[in-house]
């Protein structure tokens, strides 16, 4: 079992193996060389990894949240409703997890990546269309209806809209190229093209809008890395070890990721440069995938803490930056993962 945090890798068809759909949200093992035009350089001098300070959490004391807790916005995310990978579905509830809607209503085809626009007004995500092909859509929420973005342009997801709305980051790989590259359109879907010279998955935004955050095996282990939109002033910013990819920027300047091995995983902050990386995430509870709230003030993340052990049993949590509070808000006997919080 390796991890909820992301879809599968390419395949030929969709699996009805949960096992599948667990698999880590980023690539496991591929070697695609960089560029030799890519040189990445390090925001950091000897960074030690992280040693976990958390304490264990316990199951029977999770409490889910209250009002005095005060989460706003939305959280949309993966729901394994039928439990199989072929038929995931987008959903949506509120940040204290109340008002649960499915969002998506195909039964037969994986949907997966899902996250708010800026305004809170649209969900964006990727889903399988044929093989080797997954489409991005964007669905407005007010009523329901699902644009197209892409056009068989390959196996894309983990989209993500700039802060100004304008701009759209995912990942891209083709059979041909074997490459996982971190590609750019419009809004609208139209021009999309690559940053030039940069092989990674997992793109997210930084508060401003004039970089991204992505993971890459580029330097030997996979690890977080920075760029301008242009593709200028490429750096890494973490240090840790056994990292997958789902990370995100909080507006303070903070990330978030995830880094462990399979059943051993926990969630990591760090300053934007990659210093002060330490573990927030209560230990042994399997976390990984996490985001942060609007306000930057709370995350958001798959863990197996009511169910250890058990395929179908991550649910999603909640806990303050600080690893403080920590509330579940599902409680089904499927997986919710990959969650995304928003307006």
């Amino acid at each position: 079992m390796l991890s909820c945090s992301l879809g599968t890798a390419p395949a030929s068809s969709p699996s009805s193996d949960l096992l599948s759909t667990l698999q880590a949200s980023t690539p496991a093992g591929f070697s695609s060389p960089a560029p030799a035009a890519l040189t990445a350089t390090s925001a950091f001098d000897g960074l030690s990894t992280a040693v976990p300070t958390s304490t264990s959490a316990d199951p029977n004391s999770i409490p889910f949240p209250s009002a005095s807790d005060g989460l706003t916005g939305h959280i949309v995310f993966t729901c394994q409703i039928y439990k199989a990978q072929a038929s995931n579905q987008i959903c949506i509830m509120n940040a204290d997890g109340t008002d649960w809607k499915r969002l998506t209503t195909d039964n037969s085809r994986q949907h997966y990546y899902s996250s708010l626009s800026p305004d809170g007004a649209s969900v964006i995500y990727a889903a399988f269309l044929e093989e080797n092909v997954y489409e991005i859509y964007e669905m407005t929420l007010a009523d329901g209806i699902v644009k197209q973005l892409t056009n068989r342009q390959g196996v894309l997801n983990a989209p993500e809209i700039s802060p100004d709305g304008k701009t759209i980051a995912f990942m891209r790989w083709t059979v041909n190229s074997n490459k996982y590259q971190v590609w750019l359109m419009n809004r609208d879907g139209s021009d999309p093209d690559n940053i030039p010279g940069i092989t990674g998955w997992d793109p997210t935004w930084s508060p401003d809008g004039k970089q991204i955050l992505f993971a890459s095996d580029t330097g030997g282990s996979t690890q977080l890395y920075v760029v301008n939109a242009n593709g200028k002033n490429l750096h890494q910013v973490s240090s840790l070890p056994a990292i997958r990819g789902r990370s995100d920027w909080s507006p303070q300047g903070l990330i978030v990721t995830y880094s462990g091995e399979p059943w051993h995983r926990e969630i990591y902050l760090m300053n934007a440069d990659g210093s002060n990386a330490h573990q927030i995430s209560p230990t042994g509870g399997n976390a990984q995938g996490a985001s942060f709230s609007p306000d930057g003030q709370w995350v958001v993340f798959t863990a197996y803490y009511d169910h250890y052990n058990d395929d179908h049993g991550c649910e999603i949590y909640v806990m303050r930056v600080n690893g403080t509070d920590l509330r579940r808000l599902t409680d089904n006997d499927y997986c919710d993962y990959q969650p995304r919080w928003g307006p």
